[in-house]
């Protein structure tokens, strides 16, 4: 095995893709508390924090699930199953990643917001992976609010305290995350159901898991415009809110009547929505950081 290939395995410990989605909500949240464009050096260095913690979690959370991984196709490619990586190097990784980053948001962005990084690793890690996870088709629900902080702490690293516009923000993701995570529970349901890891789509139809959807998809896009009149925001963020909302909204809506027809995952397909959904989260928060931009 070639030193790339280490260096690749150790990288994909960290879930990139994940990452990117994280710092996703983080960056425009950052433009939008400082209404305007935030210091470059501050952005580099809650980028950098932000990226080394989520990755420290995700590689705990690795180490954890390390038996079911090398059971489900969408996971027997990792570092671990793969035996590419030890247990004990995976963990000493995840635990420096973590150390890491938390000195760097100390230092370099504020202590605040460290504090906060610290708390999601702990809560994606102890909760969520060791504790929700394998017991409640709720894991995600409450298990999500890990991906959340991460416009808690774009918000903080600007202003150094919390307040009510990155909480709706922190909201916004919370209900967009069992959409999302149920879309592709159910595309992989045979793999969850293998390993007894008890997802919405494994205990229920795919019917019922479309009406969850659409539940929270409709709490997801009212919140969403919470913003507007929480944050006094112009007219840009409310009319891409509504749109995009609108769109997820009839999204969702179709899967759902795909569902209620049919347990074939070829009728149903998932993750047209699952797709849908990352889109939505990257082009609300993209309206997040333009309307301060677009609205001075």
């Amino acid at each position: 095995m070639t030193f790339r290939d280490v260096v690749a395995a150790y990288v994909g410990l960290t879930k990139p893709r994940v990452i990117e989605l994280l710092l996703l909500t983080t960056v425009p949240v950052m433009f939008f508390a400082a209404r305007g464009i935030p210091s470059l050096g501050l952005v580099v260095a809650t980028v950098i924090g932000g990226t080394l913690s989520a990755g420290s979690a995700s590689a705990l959370n690795c180490v954890y699930d390390r038996d079911i991984d090398e059971q489900m196709r969408r996971t027997r490619r990792r570092a671990l199953p793969r035996h590419v990586v030890s247990p004990t190097s995976a963990l000493v990784f995840g635990l420096a990643l973590g150390v890491l980053s938390t000195v760097i948001l100390a230092l370099w962005v504020n202590p605040l917001s460290a504090v906060l990084a610290v708390v999601a690793n702990a809560f994606y890690v102890l909760v969520y992976t060791m504790v929700l996870k394998r017991r409640t088709t709720q894991n995600i629900v409450w298990g999500g609010l890990a991906g959340c902080f991460p416009a808690l702490i774009g918000w903080t690293a600007v202003t150094g305290e919390l307040a009510w516009t990155p909480v709706v923000l922190f909201l916004v993701v919370f209900f967009w995350t069992p959409p999302h995570t149920w879309a592709l529970a159910l595309r992989y349901r045979e793999d969850y159901a293998n390993v007894s890891v008890p997802m919405l789509p494994v205990v229920a139809p795919a019917r019922e898991v479309g009406r969850q959807i659409v539940v929270y998809s409709w709490v997801m896009v009212a919140t969403s415009l919470l913003l507007w009149p929480v944050a006094g925001t112009g007219p840009v963020y409310p009319v891409a809110a509504a749109v995009l909302g609108a769109a997820f909204i009839v999204e969702a809506y179709r899967m759902w009547g795909r569902a209620k027809t049919s347990e074939s995952l070829s009728v149903i397909a998932p993750m047209r929505l699952f797709h849908s959904s990352n889109l939505y989260l990257s082009l609300l928060f993209v309206a997040v950081a333009l309307d301060p931009l677009l609205t001075r």
